[in-house]
């Protein structure tokens, strides 16, 4: 049977006592006047657990570990001439192909963002005259030096501060002054060269 408006008023009353003890007669009998109804729940909080970070190895622990060295027996050019190859695909995919005529600025600044493991270069001006004329594969590259490979098997660690690297690929070629390239080869892919005239070793 349908209840009166009576025992629907009581029902409704009875039931937000229930529902929000902490709320008295008078506050409910005004919730009902203005016919809006919020329970209130009181729920307890989850605490969310911390996501801990995985830590990677320090400096000092990647040292200990040789993580970086090349062996002995791994230091011959010809075991990285794949390596070249691989690169030069790799840039001529960046530039979307290396016609004759690309613009030699356009290639300059795909360069300077380009990963540079397995290019060719050779040192052609710099404050230490030792170094030019060294030329290889680079096979790493850290923010101040390139380890490079010569045709003689020889593992040659070339600061890049004060000396200018020539790389040829296709008939073109691009210099890269290593006082302003002193940076990891994952920060240079974000970083906006600006184009100079002239600069100094």
């Amino acid at each position: 049977q349908p209840q009166g408006s009576e025992e629907a008023r009581a029902f409704v009353s009875a039931f937000l006592k229930r529902s929000m003890p902490r709320k008295n007669d008078e506050a409910i009998q005004d919730i009902l006047a203005r016919k809006a109804v919020v329970l209130e729940h009181y729920s307890q909080k989850k605490k969310k657990p911390k996501r801990r970070k995985p830590k990677g190895f320090t400096a000092k622990q990647r040292r200990e570990m040789r993580l970086f060295e090349i062996e002995p027996e791994q230091q011959r050019y010809s075991i990285f001439l794949p390596l070249h190859e691989l690169w030069k695909q790799y840039i001529r995919d960046l530039c979307h192909g290396l016609k004759p005529d690309t613009q030699p600025h356009m290639l300059q600044g795909k360069l300077l963002k380009a990963d540079l493991h397995g290019a060719i270069v050779t040192v052609t001006k710099s404050k230490c005259p030792s170094y030019v004329g060294i030329t290889g594969i680079i096979l790493q590259e850290f923010k101040h030096v390139f380890k490079i490979i010569t045709k003689e098997d020889k593992l040659k660690v070339v600061p890049k501060l004060n000396n200018v690297f020539s790389l040829e690929i296709d008939g073109f070629i691009s210099y890269i002054y290593g006082s302003k390239f002193q940076l990891r080869a994952s920060e240079r892919s974000a970083k906006k060269f600006k184009l100079k005239g002239s600069i100094d070793l």
